[in-house]
């Protein structure tokens, strides 16, 4: 049944339950008059029949014996009704009660809805109008959530919320009032010292501090986190426009908690004001983002790799570039994330991957393709299978092929990677670790996951011209790849001095703008051709293929 109909069923019952109440009323008046004759009829009757039944008088006349007997039963008959109302008035309180509960609260958490959270925001907003204090949001969103519902399953999931929301309310301060307003999105309204707004960053640090404390359920210890976000009213609100007051707390509160986690989850944000057109802007890369991956305006950029010793090209990593009619030619460090949060990084990435197959096709068959793998994409068993079907329907020699996982991925969900990885490599697929050094691997995964290759991470290896580098730590990652037979690729080789360092290591291969920039598809058939390392059946000038890609400038 829908709300609306529920809503005119109720209302339907309700007014019958009152058009019964009215008869009730009647028939209790109807008693009540026959209570009133009884009383008077009563008194020169009753004891005509008790001197009846005694044998010392007349037995009173038949009419008004009837008339005796019927206020008995009028009498009867309106008293029982009479109770029966007040039993049905009674249950029916209790019942619109438990409906307005329902109404207004949410049934896991038992705290306020979305729908009376915001009544309860200009409640007090018009509270605070009389005083000197200011009303305040505190925006709550629990980190990660998805990833508990799916490691641990939902049961785990609304034990974690119920024990957040308890954890909460625990530290709201006197006169706040706490809503669950989504599905692990929390909030918190409450009164402020004008004065002392430096309360609200302490609430908001104790409250990270409160729900980030490990949760046991069911033998399982969770650990979450929230990231929060904070608006205030920083003058005396106007009691004519408290509702309105109440929506821009929460949708500014909202937004600094999305800031929070940006910045890195797990900690919390004021609201600014040039944070809206941030939003803004965000929501239209989203929005862009969205209908680009079907109107092809992603393409693949291919940054050469080559041989240090020998200075020879050995193959190309691919990287996203996108062509957006609106904002122009944009780097992966702006999309990559947003697609990553809104849920279209596998949708994005196996368009993209597709394209480079087709490309690398047209390459000399001793060049390889790199190609980086989003942690997202490794959370999903059926990647291996995905890849195995492109690389099915390319016809590119999955030998040639190197995925590239980071190795922040490793400490998420090992067993899930080994399974990936593991699978990949029984297709003859190479697999490299990127980033190395950065993240969290252990030697102990180095030795029990198979990867192929290690690939030094370009902040260590741009600072090795520099007084003071990184060298020791590169040093150490070189002799690390030779004790564990792994060749070494070092990125981010910028210039002559940081190349003579990396030579100096050994047997190595590089990349970096030391080489040239990203090119696009075009651009890089003409350097191939230049080289006479098109694929035999592709040896013609680049100029004479058919165009398969707009001609984009490099990127860096």
């Amino acid at each position: 049944m829908s709300l609306s109909s529920a809503s005119h069923s109720t209302s339907a019952n309700d007014r019958g339950r009152i058009g019964s109440a009215e008869r009730d009323i009647v028939a209790l008046g109807v008693a009540m008059a026959a209570l009133i004759l009884f009383v008077g009829t009563g008194g020169t009757v009753l004891p005509q029949i008790v001197r009846a039944w005694l044998g010392i008088g007349h037995s009173p006349d038949t009419l008004i014996t009837n008339a005796l007997l019927l206020n008995i039963a009028l009498i009867i008959f309106g008293w029982r009704r009479y109770t029966e109302l007040t039993k049905e008035v009674g249950e029916r309180r209790k019942a619109e009660e438990s409906a307005r509960q329902l109404a207004e609260t949410d049934a896991l958490t038992g705290l306020l809805n979305r729908r009376s959270f915001l009544p309860a925001s200009a409640r007090l907003v018009t509270d605070v109008c009389e005083t000197n204090q200011g009303a305040a949001v505190l925006m709550l969103d629990l980190d990660n959530f998805k990833q508990i519902n799916d490691v641990h399953g939902h049961k785990v999931g609304d034990l974690v919320l119920t024990e957040t929301a308890r954890r909460i309310e625990a530290l709201a301060p006197a006169g706040a009032s706490a809503g669950r307003l989504g599905g692990d999105e929390f909030a918190l309204v409450l009164p402020y010292d004008r004065r002392t707004p430096d309360k609200l960053d302490q609430l908001a640090t104790s409250l990270i501090d409160a729900v980030g404390a490990p949760i046991a359920v069911e033998g399982k210890t969770i650990q979450a986190s929230i990231s929060a976000g904070i608006a205030r009213t920083i003058e005396s609100p106007v009691a004519e426009q408290a509702e309105e007051c109440a929506q821009a707390l929460l949708h500014h509160a909202d937004i600094a908690m999305y800031h929070a986690k940006k910045r890195g989850r797990n900690g919390y944000a004021w609201f600014e004001p040039t944070m809206e057109s941030e939003l803004r802007f965000r929501h239209e890369l989203e929005t862009g983002i969205r209908a680009g991956i079907p109107k092809g305006e992603f393409v693949p950029f291919y940054e050469q790799q080559i041989d240090l010793a020998s200075g020879e090209l050995v193959g190309f990593e691919m990287l996203a570039r996108w062509n957006s009619p609106q904002f122009g030619l944009v780097s992966p460090e702006i999309f990559i994330p947003i697609a990553e949060d809104i849920g279209v990084i596998a949708e994005l990435s196996e368009f993209l991957i597709k394209q480079a197959l087709e490309d690398a096709k047209q390459w000399n068959p001793r060049l390889s393709l790199s190609i980086n793998i989003s942690p997202i994409q490794l959370r999903d068993p059926w990647f291996s299978q995905k890849l195995l079907r492109l690389l099915v329907e390319s016809g590119f020699p999955p030998h040639r092929l190197d995925i590239e996982i980071t190795e922040s991925c490793l400490h998420e969900n090992v067993g899930v990677v080994r399974s990936v990885v593991t699978s990949l490599k029984n297709q003859g697929i190479q697999i490299s670790l990127d980033d190395f050094g950065t993240g969290y691997s252990s030697l102990a995964q180095l030795r029990s996951l198979p990867f192929d290759r290690l690939k030094i991470d370009r902040s260590f290896v741009t600072e090795l011209a520099h007084e003071g580098s990184n060298a020791k730590i590169v040093e150490a990652i070189v002799s690390l790849g030779r004790g564990f037979d792994l060749p070494i690729t070092a990125e981010g080789i910028e210039n002559a001095e940081v190349l003579r360092i990396m030579k100096s290591m050994g047997q190595l291969k590089g990349q970096g703008y030391l080489y040239g920039r990203p090119e696009n598809h075009a651009m890089t058939l003409d350097r191939l051709a230049a080289q006479n390392l098109l694929a035999p059946e592709s040896e013609l000038p680049a100029e004479d293929l058919p165009p398969r890609r707009p001609d984009l400038r490099a990127a860096g």
